[in-house]
Formats: C-alpha cells, structure tokens, sequence
C-alpha cells in the first residue's frame, strides 16, 4: 500500500508522507552524474522541471580559466585589483554564533595581498574567503570575465533567461557555508580544488529548524574578533541546525531530514536546484564560479510556501 492508501491523521504525518513519497517517487539516493553536457531539452525535462540536483563532468573543458587561473597568473592580471573579502575568526560566516546569526566582517584590500593570505594562512588572524555575492565577478573581477563564460548556454536555453548574478568565490578550507535555500537555479562551476555539498530536498523543509536570532558582525580590534549586534538589520529567522553535528536532542525532528551529499571537482558542474537547503565545505585555495538565475515562481514555489506555513502553524500548535 502506498503512502498516499494509508489514513492520515496529524500534520506531522502528512508532512512525513509528502517527504517519503518524494523520495519513493522521484527523488534520486544519489546526486545523479552525466559525463558531458545536457541538451537544453533533456536538462528541462530531467532536472529543471522535476527540481532534482545533477552533477555534469567534462563541462568546462572549453574554458581557458582552467589552465590560466593559478596564482601566479591571478597576480599578474589581477594583483593590483581591489575585491571584497569576508573575515572570520573561525571559518563560519552567516552562521549562528554566540546565540546570533553573524555575519563576516568584510575589508576591501587588493588581490595580490589576498593571495598572500592564502599561501599562508596560519601567519594571519581570522580565515579569509571571497564570497560577495551579488555578482561580485562581473563588479570586481572584470579583467578575467574573459576566461570564463557569460553564461551556461544550454542553462540559458533551459531557464528561458540570462544569468542574473555570476559570483567568483576563492577561500580558505576553513571557511564552510552554513545550511541555507536560495530563490535561484544555481549553476556551480568549480574551476579549481573541489566543494562539498550537503543537499537536502525542499520536500524535507518540516524537519529542517529555523529559529529567529539577533544579527550581528564580526569585527577585530587589536587582533580579537568581537560579536558586535546589528541593530539596522534586527531579527533574522536562520536554520538552528549544524547539518554535520545537528543537537538532536533539542531539534528530533531534523532526524528525519535525507540529505545527500556530492563533491564538485575541478572542470565539473553541480546544477543545485532553487530553495534546495545546502551547507558547503571546500578544499584550500578552491575556486569557483556560480551562475544565479531567476527561478520561476510557478506552483511549487506555491506549495513550498504552503508546506513552511503548515508547519510553521503546526510547530506553534505542538508548544500550546
């Protein structure tokens, strides 16, 4: 008998059935690998359309930042160039620290001296990781958009739109993304090292927990990093959980949660669905580059609204 044959008879167990039945129906066990780029049609049908992540290999075979991103190169283009990098004292940026959700503390400084950095980050306080987003790579990293593309064709074709953000990332192995959704289809490009992706489907958002924390930064003064609050940006909802050593005493339901887990290496591509949760790890000196396009906000964004809502209702109703 399928789930759907059986009685339901809380909002615990229909979120259970939603979660189990994605799983048993369509849902992958592991992210899926093709070995060359997809047709525009066939990547629509098979992962843009039923919302499932998949790995593409041999993808960036033809770009000349493959060869040419080293760091002796990226001096010599780019050394002098200005770029935002975010500061932490422990790797964790946008994570919860202290009770709070905390942001890096962000300095500009020129290229050259972040390279530096990287080549011996042990002499240095804080870890170190360009993650503007916003699309920091077309803002700041002009003199090298060449050795990329604009953007991915066959995701162009499939998305119907062009990238809206294209973000260059480049950071420390300490430096980790906590769990978070965005509202994009994302197209990860990893250029050099290789990231781990922890993925966890929309269809488990009831056992992923958000909690509502103060924000605040990081700031260092006199080689100490301090949590000072952010008083403009006030209360943010972030998800309680560390996906790698979750409190499961405190948040059961997070137990229930299936995630999958998937390395990105050099030349490949990862297509991570829009408001799939991920958590991020990356090997030292890892670069990438991401394209950001719009998602479309049709009935599953409908029904994803729905499902945050029942259980946002459903969660008040279990502490009354």
């Amino acid at each position: 008998m399928s789930h759907s044959e059986g009685i339901i008879g809380t909002l615990d167990e229909a979120v259970e059935t939603l979660a189990a039945e994605a799983r048993e129906l369509y849902l992958d066990r592991h992210v899926p690998v093709l070995d060359a780029p997809p047709s525009p049609l066939s990547f629509y049908r098979e992962y843009v359309s039923p919302n499932k992540p998949v790995l593409i290999r041999n993808a960036l075979q033809h770009w000349t930042a493959n060869n040419k991103w080293t760091p002796h190169y990226l001096r010599e283009k780019i050394g002098g160039c200005v770029v935002t990098v975010a500061v932490t004292p422990t790797g964790y940026a946008d994570a919860i620290t202290e009770g709070k959700f905390v942001m890096p503390e962000e300095r500009r400084m020129e290229m050259s001296n972040f390279l530096d950095i990287m080549e011996h980050p042990d002499q240095h306080s804080g870890v170190f990781y360009i993650q503007k987003q916003n699309s920091n790579f077309t803002d700041e990293f002009r003199e090298i958009i060449g050795d990329v593309e604009s953007d991915i064709p066959w995701g162009t074709e499939a998305f119907g739109s062009l990238p809206d953000a294209v973000n260059f990332w480049m950071g420390d192995t300490r430096a980790v993304t906590s769990m978070h959704k965005d509202p994009y289809e994302n197209l990860y490009c990893v250029v050099r090292g290789s990231k781990t992706f922890l993925l966890i489907p929309p269809t488990d958002a009831a056992f992923v927990p958000y909690e509502t924390y103060q924000a605040a930064k990081f700031i260092e003064r006199d080689g100490e990093f301090q949590v000072e609050d952010d008083l403009d940006t006030g209360e943010v909802p972030w998800i309680a959980v560390n996906p790698l050593d979750p409190d499961l005493s405190l948040y059961p339901e997070f137990g229930k949660a299936r995630g999958v887990e998937v390395t990105v290496r050099e030349g490949e591509i990862l297509y991570l669905p829009s408001l799939w949760f991920h958590h991020v790890r990356q090997s030292h000196g890892c670069i990438a580059v991401n394209y950001w396009y719009d998602m479309q906000f049709d009935i599953k964004y409908n029904y994803y609204n729905f499902l945050q809502n029942v259980n946002s209702v459903n969660r008040k109703m279990t502490k009354i």
